[in-house]
């Protein structure tokens, strides 16, 4: 076998196994909605927050060594590390936490279809990168399907107010646009283990005044389920998750990456629908198909001149 042949294998495997890890992440990360709403039947979210940022940053203390393996702080990198922070953990989970007690975690899971769209309208934005007409168009017919999705949301006693939940949560995918693109940056400088625990300390400091000071009182009884399900979250979410999609953006295009976000509607509809019992009506389905419909309409390469190019 060439020389190039075995790079091409190399580059394929490669490929593969961040493909691989995008995937489990976005499984994961459609479980953490289900989570987060047992956990916010007993706890204060604040406090639920805070707790998932120290279970992983206690984690990440037992391999601290491997953490700043190779570390090498280059000048000026504070900027980008405070914007990947500031979105994620920080304003992220503060909107999320406000959505998730106001909609369903499969409203709130359908809204993330809505990243790949912020993010490329982002790089227009902020990196000058050229964004098609079709990009655009398919970010309008998604806002459309979001709005009638909110729209479409009938009060529950888990759900008392979808809209003003969908809003916080679309406030969370802005926020999540600004990460994306700080730790596109940041992946090829530092490794995707030493980002993941960085936010996770962040994380913690960030949400400790919320708990210390805020009007709800420290927990004093742990039910087991909502106990379980903010390690769950600590681990498998905010270490796992979070470690697995920091590798895949280490690996393969930004663009590429967030377009598995697409995955957590579908995983999340699924899993609600499994452990909440969570239902769509039927306007609901149809604003949620309207979301996926634009996405599509943003991704998927088409033969005519909507297609073209133009510089935000």
């Amino acid at each position: 076998m060439s020389d190039v042949s075995q790079i091409s294998v190399a580059r394929g495997q490669t490929d593969n196994v961040a493909l691989g890890a995008l995937v489990l992440a976005m499984v994961l990360w459609s479980s953490s909605f289900i989570a987060l709403k047992y956990a916010f039947t007993s706890f204060d979210p604040h406090f639920v927050i805070w707790g998932r940022m120290f279970t992983a940053l206690l984690c990440f203390l037992l391999v601290i060594r491997k953490v700043w393996s190779g570390f090498r702080y280059q000048s000026g990198d504070w900027k980008y590390l405070l914007m990947m922070t500031a979105g994620e953990p920080c304003l992220y989970f503060l909107f999320e936490a406000a959505a998730l007690q106001h909609t369903t975690a499969a409203q709130a899971g359908m809204i993330t279809a809505l990243l790949p769209l912020t993010v490329a309208v982002g790089a227009a934005l902020f990196l000058a990168e050229q964004v098609s007409r079709q990009t655009y168009l398919g970010f309008s017919v998604a806002i459309v399907g979001t709005i009638w999705l909110s729209l479409a949301g009938s009060p529950t006693d888990q759900a008392p107010n979808p809209l003003l939940g969908n809003f916080y949560e679309f406030l969370a995918m802005v926020c999540a646009t600004f990460y994306t693109l700080a730790l596109k940056h940041l992946s090829s400088r530092y490794s995707s283990l030493f980002l993941t625990a960085f936010q996770a300390f962040s994380g913690t400091l960030f949400f400790l005044p919320f708990v210390l000071l805020g009007p709800a009182p420290l927990p004093t009884e742990w039910p087991l389920v909502p106990s379980l399900s903010i390690l769950y979250l600590g681990t498998a979410i905010t270490l796992g998750a979070y470690g697995l999609y920091n590798f895949g953006v280490s690996r393969i295009p930004a663009s590429r990456a967030t377009a598995y976000i697409n995955l957590i509607p579908v995983f999340t509809l699924i899993l609600s629908w499994m452990l909440l019992g969570e239902r769509f009506s039927l306007a609901e389905l149809t604003a949620s198909a309207l979301v996926l419909v634009g996405v599509l309409i943003s991704q998927v390469k088409w033969p005519f001149r909507l297609a073209r190019t133009v510089t935000s």
